[in-house]
């Protein structure tokens, strides 16, 4: 997977890297097929200080694309909250995945099974 960050008014350091990289890549541990990740760190000092850091990550997935977004007083927290929310939509999605896979061989045994074609 490609990780593509993207600084806005900050400079990113060997540790912001490290550390959205790690975070980045745990969501592969969810869904294996995670084809790249654009992540824009945006430091804002007019906003207000309470979400001054704006976090915001594209997932490039096989279907539709998945995007997330957080405003927090700290990046790291930022980062923490923008990955739990993309965890959170790939997992909906692969349960998804799962269930209609799932209802669609019930369909086909039941239709095996009353004799229709």
């Amino acid at each position: 997977m490609q990780i593509h960050l993207s600084p806005r008014h900050l400079t990113l350091t060997a540790a912001i890297h490290s550390y959205v990289a790690d975070k980045i890549s745990h969501l592969e541990d969810v869904v294996g097929n995670i084809v790249a990740a654009h992540v824009v760190l945006i430091h804002d000092e007019k906003r207000n200080p309470s979400r001054a850091y704006h976090v915001k990550v594209h997932l490039a997935v096989p279907g539709p694309d998945i995007h997330a977004e957080d405003a927090e007083a700290d990046l790291y927290a930022a980062i923490d909250k923008v990955t739990a929310k993309l965890a959170r939509q790939l997992r909906k999605r692969k349960t998804r995945i799962v269930d209609d896979k799932k209802h669609k061989h019930q369909r086909e045994l039941e239709r095996k099974r009353t004799g229709r074609a």
